[in-house]
């Protein structure tokens, strides 16, 4: 495939709403910036003063939390608080009963954790694993990629192809161990097949979106899975499993938004990395920038 023009599209689908970010409110605990709030959200942590600090909106404004919160536990349990009456005046949706950490970058330890549906709203950079499980043919060195579909009943992204295994990177677990978890709990994968997968690299976005910002910074694996491996969904978020050709995986990606929205960025990237994308392509290295187009840190 010659034209790179579909990929960049999707890459590009990635970053999208950024024009609003002149309008966004930093975020700031122990005066590292974490996150940026929407105007809306704003708005609503002004209503509780004992536990959010509100000075001015925009750029040059800034949401902080109370001195007197001055530790990971403290912060936590006040900010779970409004968080739960959020959730109950509906203005968060999707509660997941999962902590993300709240940090600067990936390796700081967390200044609080938070409820991952709350994330967005809060504009916190997330993180996340996706799995590119792949077969290869001994013969012809052709390879197929195993897609997954994802149940009607999800409350996000219903119906969209996605990876064999994905997953957001919760506080607790290692990347490597929540792929460990991920591929279980996902695809039936054992846990001796699961700990082939080689870690790859990383893609990163920036997404303005109706609910907030997201700053997400995606772990890139590979696993190669053994011809006769048939992965099973197990928890009721995937449809089913299809093994395609990575030729019409790529034509899938190019010419439709069959995948989720994210899925492409990593499928580019594995795409590059095995040569089906090549830099006497025009547009190869524009390309190659938009994988990363947020902090990866």
């Amino acid at each position: 495939m010659k034209d790179l023009s579909g990929f960049i599209a999707r890459a590009k689908e990635c970053n999208t709403g950024l024009e609003e970010l002149p309008t966004l409110t930093p975020f700031v605990v122990e005066g590292k910036e974490v996150g940026k709030l929407k105007p809306k959200f704003v708005e609503h942590v002004r209503r509780f003063p004992d536990v959010f600090v509100v000075e001015g909106c925009g750029p040059s404004g800034r949401v902080s939390l109370s001195p007197s919160l001055d530790s990971c536990e403290s912060r936590s349990a006040k900010v779970a608080e409004v968080l739960a009456q959020l959730r109950a005046e509906g203005v968060i949706t999707g509660w997941r009963d999962e902590l993300y950490p709240v940090v600067p970058s990936f390796h700081d330890p967390p200044l609080l954790l938070v409820e991952r549906a709350a994330a967005t709203h809060l504009g916190i950079k997330a993180y996340g694993i996706h799995v590119n499980g792949f077969v290869r043919d001994d013969r012809t060195g052709a390879l197929r990629l195993w897609v997954a579909r994802r149940s009607l009943t999800k409350p996000n992204w219903p119906g969209k192809l996605d990876h064999i295994v994905a997953g957001g990177q919760p506080h607790g677990l290692s990347p490597r161990e929540n792929v460990a978890k991920e591929c279980g709990e996902e695809a039936g994968i054992p846990p001796d097949l699961a700990a082939t997968a080689r870690p790859v690299g990383a893609v990163s976005y920036l997404t303005v979106s109706a609910t907030g910002y997201k700053p997400d910074v995606l772990f890139c694996y590979d696993i190669q899975l053994p011809p006769d491996f048939v992965p099973t969904p197990q928890d009721g978020e995937v449809q089913e499993f299809q093994l395609l050709p990575l030729e019409e995986v790529a034509q899938l990606v190019a010419t439709t938004t069959e995948f989720k929205t994210n899925c492409c960025l990593v499928i580019i990237d594995f795409l590059i990395r095995h040569g089906f994308i090549t830099p006497e392509q025009p547009g190869y290295l524009q390309l190659v920038a938009l994988l990363r187009s947020g902090d990866c840190s």
